[in-house]
């Protein structure tokens, strides 16, 4: 006579988190099978018609259907000491963490084959431990926190004309992006065919270098525009004027500015001293990241002068004009999205980090 499963009895509020368990994507996949043991159990299912829906034994189906009946829910996680004990010392777990991102001198960095070696562990044991603990030692970000003493007001002197630009006026961003290269390859690039990447050549000729000046225009996203063989306070004025003679007379201009001293030469203050419609807004120190013309000289690097091969800079120009004036047909803005007080406490818990750091070195 075949012998009949013993009712498993599931009350209502085991068979939620029964339900959430073997549903869930982030539930261990041990749990969730266990869960769904139970639940099938519940529903009449033998050892053997569970096994084969779960892809498991019929034994490890009666052991946790029996553990549940006989234990309930607290049954179902691991007991304490289940499961092969970790063979790897704790001081040397410790230095795998810790010492990642500190190889001694003249080593500027870390592999897993020669930390494992260093430490006497397999390089698959070093990889396991970085990998577990989210630690990526051949990844760099660079970064810069500004030591400017007013740093918050011109912090939030920059972002309120972003968040709340003043009326019958214009908020221009505006810097000049300099040493633009033209560079010749020295061979034009292969054929493409199907499933290849595009290729280039690894040297060039140099043939000089030109300054664009941009003043990305913050509400219609329109860019006026100078290129010019050199930097100086002259070429700055000359686009300063061109800045009055393109934009609405009588309408006061916000220039948003980093701290290039061709910004605050004594010429360039006297001239300013002449157009009080001019208001100069300036960055804090070292943070560049704060003018969104940053954002366009980097689309325009990548569009056109870091791609592109020219043989002379008159076609780097022709290329940088002919770009410009595409897109101010059809202009972009952008738009300034991010929280700044949120931005400024991760500047805060970045100079308590370095502050920390220097005090332990």
């Amino acid at each position: 006579m075949k012998r009949r499963p013993p009712e498993v009895e599931v009350p209502q509020t085991d068979r939620a988190v029964l339900m959430g368990w073997a549903r869930s994507r982030n539930a261990p996949h041990k749990l969730a099978t266990r869960a769904q043991i139970v639940l099938l159990a519940q529903d009449g299912l033998g050892p053997g018609a569970i096994a084969t829906a779960l892809g498991t034994s019929r034994e490890t189906v009666r052991d946790w259907r029996d553990r549940y009946i006989e234990g309930g829910m607290d049954a179902l996680e691991d007991r304490e000491g289940r499961g092969r004990k970790p063979s790897l010392d704790p001081a040397v777990l410790n230095r795998i963490i810790t010492e990642a991102t500190r190889p001694p001198p003249p080593r500027c960095r870390w592999s897993c084959r020669t930390m494992g070696k260093a430490l006497g562990v397999g390089k698959s044991t070093v990889q396991t431990v970085w990998a577990s603990n989210d630690i990526k030692p051949h990844r760099v970000e660079t970064f810069k926190i500004s030591k400017d003493p007013r740093f918050e007001e011109k912090f939030w002197d920059v972002i309120g004309l972003y968040l709340h630009p003043p009326e019958k006026a214009i908020v221009l961003c505006c810097d000049e992006k300099t040493q633009c290269q033209a560079l010749e390859r020295t061979q034009p690039g292969l054929p493409l065919g199907v499933g290849q990447i595009r290729t280039r050549t690894h040297d060039y000729y140099r043939h000089g270098t030109i300054a664009l000046f941009a003043a990305l225009n913050y509400i219609e996203g329109k860019i006026i525009h100078r290129t010019a063989a050199r930097h100086t306070h002259r070429e700055w004025l000359r686009f300063l004027r061109q800045i009055a003679g393109e934009t609405p007379k009588g309408v006061d201009l916000h220039l948003i500015l980093d701290n290039y001293s061709t910004h605050k030469d004594a010429r360039v203050t006297a001239w300013l001293q002449r157009h009080p419609r001019f208001h100069l807004h300036f960055t804090p120190t070292s943070s560049s990241w704060l003018n969104l013309v940053e954002r366009f000289f980097r689309d325009i690097s990548q569009d056109v002068i870091r791609e592109g091969s020219f043989a002379s800079t008159g076609e780097l120009t022709e290329a940088i004009l002919m770009y410009l004036a595409q897109r101010n047909q059809a202009p972009r803005r952008y738009v300034w999205r991010a929280d700044g007080q949120k931005i400024l406490e991760k500047i805060r818990r970045a100079r308590q980090r370095l502050e920390e750091a220097k005090n332990n070195a």
